[in-house]
């Protein structure tokens, strides 16, 4: 009998296609690296503003490197990740509230099908070039994630009482913490 798996709690949020490309890479090897995942859907927008981090939108010479950086990532890990067209609008005034609510009440109620729920999400943003804001898109979202329209109708619902609202606060605050001791998002306890 092999040692115990460790835990391995991902924070994410599916505005961020470098926590894609993590989640992907953990989700794939997650059995040969003997790891026990734990997605922890969070707000990227408020683990940046709680580091003083600025979107690499707001900064040219950033936001060059992740177009060069994402494009070459893309081929090595066969990730099908392509900038929005509409990349500032997307990342500066749509956001991803809507959708990291629904994935933690998704998280609260099955969270069985969280990672294909957030897999969804971030093809619709990062590949098809598809809106994660919209009730219908989070519908369609979590849809094709093999969820029933009735289980989905239920979690958009419950998407803005005030515990989601809190889950999802508290899970970007806990993020942050760990920021401060390591300067990660992504936590491994031993």
């Amino acid at each position: 009998m092999g040692p115990l798996p460790r835990t391995v709690e991902l924070f994410y949020d599916v505005l961020s296609p470098y926590s894609w490309l993590g989640f992907e890479i953990l989700c794939r090897y997650q059995n040969i690296w003997n790891i026990n995942l734990q997605l922890r859907p969070s707000l990227i927008t408020g683990i940046m503003k709680d580091s003083g981090n600025k979107p690499p939108g707001l900064l040219p010479r950033k936001g060059q490197y992740m177009a060069n950086d994402l494009k070459l990532l893309r081929h090595h890990l066969q990730i099908p990740i392509h900038f929005p067209k509409d990349f500032l609008s997307v990342m500066l005034e749509k956001g991803s509230l809507s959708a990291m609510r629904f994935l933690t009440a998704l998280n609260l109620e099955h969270p069985e099908m969280l990672e294909k729920a957030s897999r969804e999400l971030w093809m619709r943003v990062w590949s098809r070039n598809e809106d994660i804001t919209e009730p219908q898109s989070i519908l369609a979202a979590a849809e094709k994630a093999g969820m029933s329209a009735e289980q989905a109708q239920g979690l958009l619902e419950k998407m803005s009482t005030p515990k989601v609202k809190n889950q999802l606060k508290e899970t970007t605050e806990a993020a942050c913490r760990y920021g401060e001791r390591s300067g990660w998002a992504l936590y491994l306890q031993l």
